[in-house]
């Protein structure tokens, strides 16, 4: 399969250059030129978020598909992951270690508040606070005045200069921190959310292509309805009228839905119809790489799992899964066996990384592994991956599981959950106690991205809890370099770290399998997988 990779030059500094990200942005993707019915309503699939929609506590795809449709941050990426001003005139730096911000004038959230410096500055402090326990705060970890290990209400190296201009002190030059800007962490917040953040989780106020429509627009696991916002003039401006994200209980329910008409697009193709869909919806369709790898976690607290015998019997498991037999018969050809922790479509990414040999399939040698770390202690129990049963996820759990079960003699099976939700609150509250699914639709185009938030110490998304100081200072050292290509030679050592602990189990990169109905035209999905909603038009009814 040949993967088109996106490269990031364009923001790599050279040694003594300076950084600007200036201007507007680039022209709207191009389209296939059909009228719309601008008040016409693109109806979508989707799942219940996790937890109230605040934008540093949102770190799921759920709860992140909304916050980017409603929410316009200092930039955005275009369909193939390039950045671009959204509510930022302009970002500056000589060094970049520090940044000074400028946002466009007049621009305002859906209640009149201003869009504003303390807008940005006020959101991102709140975020970064230990007291407030946000799932994003590991974002702002490179920002002067973070910390772990005591409460900060507020961060140092963030300081509002004037109405619409702050500035950002970081503790070391990062090549690839304006790229982050367009992440949901790092959106602004009204004023008025300040009032009761806990009510505005539940119908929050932002300054996107978006809003919602009215009270109870958000009907909890079962959908949420938003409208164009008419103050929105940025470069995401909606071509419709709305969008109607409905939460469904399977891929299947989602699929049976686009057949009859009843669904414009989805972005999610049930495993039964992997093989029929592309003839199904001919020229309405999609099969192209994403930026998401698919994988799951091993936590060092479960018995067997920590120490030399952990990390045995993690290689064994490994190397006892044919994650090309999975590819080909599970999702015909949708996936490609993973070579490493990141994202084909990234730039910087590599098969040859040292240590990729323990995700080659080689039974004879996981069983010579699994013996190994019986010497040390005897195996006992069964091993179970947990997963959610809404996201059609059971197929390649119980191959994965048989697999185990043959190559390995070990009892192993599934572990379903009902919903996205359920499984994410155990997973979260660290009262799972098995291994789980696990994986990553990138946040930016960047390699650290696919490492930092996952295997750093503390991160908010490194659910297995790992830790590994060499691993730290490796990625701190890469985020330090001003030339790209050096900071992905140290995201790559710490691959090969990776590849000997195995804190998950790389499984696979996930394409975007999606289909449309004759309803809709300019569909595009984007670099991360997700349809560019506010580009689609729709006939009127």
């Amino acid at each position: 399969m040949k993967i088109k990779r996106i490269g990031v030059a364009a923001i790599a500094l050279a040694a003594a250059g300076a950084l600007t990200l200036t201007g507007c942005t680039s022209g709207s993707p191009s389209s296939s030129g059909a009228a719309g019915d601008s008040s016409a309503i693109i109806t979508t699939n989707g799942s219940e978020p996790q937890n109230p929609l605040i934008p540093t506590n949102t770190n799921e795809v759920g709860g992140g598909k909304i916050l980017d449709a409603i929410f316009a941050g200092l930039v955005y990426y275009d369909a193939k992951g390039a950045v671009h001003n959204d509510v930022a005139e302009s970002i500056e730096s000589d060094d970049a270690q520090n940044y000074t911000i400028k946002i466009k004038p007049d621009l305002k959230f859906t209640n009149g508040d201003p869009v504003n410096a303390e807008s940005f500055v006020k959101a991102w402090n709140y975020g970064a606070a230990l007291d407030n326990a946000q799932l994003s705060s590991y974002f702002f970890g490179d920002i002067e005045g973070f910390s772990l290990d005591e409460n900060r209400p507020e961060l140092s190296g963030l300081k509002v200069v004037d109405d619409l201009t702050f500035t950002v002190a970081l503790v070391q030059p990062e090549s690839d921190f304006p790229l982050s800007l367009g992440y949901s962490a790092f959106y602004p917040l009204p004023e008025s959310a300040w009032e009761d953040l806990d009510a505005f989780g539940e119908n929050p106020v932002g300054n996107g292509p978006y809003m919602l429509d009215g009270e109870g627009a958000w009907k909890h696991n079962e959908e949420i309805s938003l409208v164009t916002n008419p103050d929105y003039d940025g470069p995401r401006k909606a071509q419709n009228g709305g969008l109607d994200i409905i939460f469904y209980a399977s891929q299947d329910a989602s699929y049976a839905d686009l057949q009859g008409g009843n669904v414009d697009v989805v972005d999610q193709i049930p495993e039964a119809a992997l093989a029929s869909y592309a003839d199904e919806f001919p020229d309405r369709s999609v099969n192209q790489a994403a930026a998401i790898f698919q994988s799951f976690t091993i936590p060092a607290r479960l018995p067997h799992f920590s120490g030399e015998e952990g990390q045995l019997r993690r290689a064994a498991i490994s190397m006892a899964i044919n994650r090309e037999e999975i590819t080909d018969v599970i999702f015909e050809g949708t996936r490609t066996p993973a070579h490493d922790f990141t994202s084909p479509v990234i730039d910087g990414y590599s098969e040859d990384v040292p240590g990729s040999e323990v995700l080659e399939f080689n039974p004879e040698k996981a069983k010579e592994l699994w013996a190994q770390a019986d010497a040390i202690a005897p195996w006992s129990g069964t091993f179970q991956i947990a997963y959610n049963a809404d996201g059609g996820h059971q197929g390649w759990v119980d191959a994965v599981s048989n697999q185990l079960k043959n190559n390995l003699g070990i009892d192993a099976s599934g572990n379903p959950y009902p919903t996205f939700a359920e499984a994410r609150t155990e997973i979260t509250n660290r009262t799972i106690q098995t291994a789980f699914r696990s994986g990553w639709q990138a946040d930016y185009p960047a390699l650290f991205n696919f490492l930092g938030p996952l295997y750093g110490t503390g991160a908010g998304s490194n659910d297995g809890d790992y830790s590994n100081p060499e691993v730290d200072a490796l990625l701190k050292e890469g985020r330090a370099e001003t030339d790209i290509d050096a900071a992905n030679e140290k995201f790559q050592q710490v691959q090969e770290i990776l590849f000997k602990d195995l804190p998950a189990v790389p499984l696979w990169y996930s394409n975007v399998n999606g289909a449309w109905n004759d309803t809709v035209d300019n569909v595009e999905f984007g670099w991360n997988s997700v349809p560019l909603y506010y580009q689609i038009t729709k006939a009127a009814e």
